[in-house]
């Protein structure tokens, strides 16, 4: 982690100074990872509002509930702690996406990546690219992003039904650091979403952000 405040630190140095009646923030920020390859990336832009805003009224963080795209290839990655990645088509990440990523995870930052279903293959064939020695293991049910601020004893939540295959949870881990989470089959973060977007069930939506503040309160805890 402080590898990462350190490379954050350089990285903001580099932009310009905030205008006077600027109010700078230290506020936690997410950052929606843009893709090429023709998928969704920028579906549900209100799944980050919805999840920082019940995470400060649930867990008292202090967060921007803001949607915020952000090029995994420049130097703006650097300046949130935690990417989300989702979508329902093909993810192509270039040569310069693939190093960028594979820095901001060594040094600190955290991945947090949603099939939206259909982006299976193509996700995990270009986090083969950042990382080509590792692979994505699936959590233990006791592991603690499962118990802390809520209990979900039998891991992810099936939000979304899709195929109707159970929800799965998997870790990537680099030098025993979990630096990428990965839910699949479940799509909690269509539970983040407005209510009117795809008709959930308010205890779904709960449920779901939840979970998320699980996702969000371990990743800057760690």
């Amino acid at each position: 982690m402080r590898v990462f405040l350190f490379t954050l630190l350089i990285v903001l140095m580099a932009v310009p100074a905030l205008p006077q009646d600027a109010k700078p923030t230290s506020a936690i920020r997410i950052g929606r990872a843009k893709y090429a390859g023709g998928g969704d990336w920028y579906n549900d832009p209100s799944a980050e509002i919805n999840l920082l805003d019940f995470a400060r009224r649930q867990a008292r963080l202090d967060v921007d509930p803001t949607y915020i795209p952000v090029e995994i290839g420049s130097e703006q990655l650097f300046s949130f702690p935690f990417l989300f990645i989702t979508g329902h088509g093909n993810i192509s990440f270039s040569d310069r996406d693939v190093r960028n990523l594979r820095t901001y995870l060594q040094n600190g930052g955290f991945l947090y990546a949603d099939d939206d279903y259909g982006m299976d293959r193509s996700f995990r064939r270009e986090m083969k690219k950042v990382f080509p020695a590792l692979e994505f293991v699936e959590l233990p049910y006791s592991h603690d992003l499962y118990r802390s601020p809520f209990a979900f004893p039998n891991g992810p939540p099936k939000t979304h039904a899709h195929d109707e295959k159970s929800p799965r949870g998997y870790g990537l881990f680099s030098e025993g650091r979990m630096v990428a989470y990965y839910t699949f089959e479940s799509n909690p973060s269509d539970g983040w979403a407005d209510p009117d977007v795809h008709g959930d069930p308010p205890e779904k939506r709960e449920e779901a952000l939840r979970f998320g503040t699980n996702i969000l309160i371990w990743a800057l805890t760690r």
